[in-house]
């Protein structure tokens, strides 16, 4: 078996020597993501608008060995990320997979609309538009290859409209519709990942959150029972078998694991398409 960073392929390994293009890479599940797929000896193209943060994330995956590069990116501008896929293909010479991952998510109900409006806005632009431009700029390259891969971030607030998430939840049912459209006129050329993740609250993606009182509609009749054990982690007395990953209760995914199942996406052979993927914690309270 050969080193995963050196980029040769390894036996039972799909990733190595891919060509892995992240966006939102400079934190959470793009970070994770980039640093994953190169530890397997993936060559990764990292895009994130935070320049400090994307330069950390690239140097971390160069520190361990593996091969990357960086481009601050704005998925809201076509040319951006066409910039982006130009420079994959210059570095590299192809692109294998494509993974929209950036989001945010501005929870707010309709009577919030005064101070939710320009995150709103910004949650069309990158969610919706930020997909489509990422599926646009690598389209082209994988069918002139023959083959490719796009990996597309939705959640389970797609799953069915609640109070509190109507923006956000609309905004995901688009990337569900973008990646199962992608997937039936694209098959047997590019194939399609669509990952509905529940909460992860360690991500900082709850940091968007425009009212926090608009978190009940994924919680319905859980709700009290939800924020108890929430006050209970942040005070540190929340009993430790509810945060192991090895207790069916476990109460909340940790970023890593939503990462593995990606990760696990990418990781089959090109002829094995894992096309729709919910990733939960066994003990969760969301009702989606």
């Amino acid at each position: 078996m050969s080193n995963p960073a050196s980029g040769q392929p390894v036996s039972g390994n799909h990733v190595s020597g891919k060509v892995v293009v992240v966006t939102g890479a400079g934190s959470g599940f793009g970070r994770l993501v980039c640093r994953k797929t190169a530890g397997l000896g993936a060559k990764v193209v990292c895009a994130d608008v935070n320049e400090s943060a994307l330069k950390e994330t690239v140097a971390a995956i160069e520190a361990a060995g593996g091969r990357a590069v960086g481009r601050v990116t704005d998925v809201r501008r076509l040319a951006d990320m066409q910039a982006l896929a130009q420079l994959a293909v210059e570095r590299y010479g192809a692109i294998d997979v494509m993974v929209n991952n950036a989001g945010i998510m501005p929870l707010a109900f309709f009577a919030d609309h005064a101070r939710a409006m320009e995150a709103w806005e910004r949650c069309i632009d990158i969610n919706i538009k930020g997909v489509l431009n990422g599926i646009a700029a690598v389209h082209d390259q994988m069918i002139a290859q023959g083959r490719g891969h796009v990996v597309n971030l939705s959640s389970i607030y797609s799953n069915f409209p609640v109070a509190g998430a109507a923006v956000y939840a609309a905004s995901k049912s688009a990337v569900n519709f973008f990646s199962e459209a992608l997937r039936v006129e694209s098959q047997g050329k590019i194939k399609v990942t669509n990952v509905r993740p529940t909460g992860v609250p360690a991500t900082g993606l709850a940091g968007a959150i425009v009212n926090q009182a608009a978190i009940v509609g994924i919680l319905g009749q859980n709700a009290p029972a939800y924020l108890q054990q929430m006050q209970a982690f942040a005070a540190g007395e929340l009993p430790a078998e509810y945060s192991d990953a090895e207790n069916i209760e476990y109460y909340a995914l940790a970023p890593e694991h939503l990462a593995d199942q990606i990760v696990y996406a990418i990781d089959q052979p090109w002829g094995v398409s894992i096309s729709d993927i919910t990733v939960r914690a066994s003990g969760d309270r969301y009702v989606l």
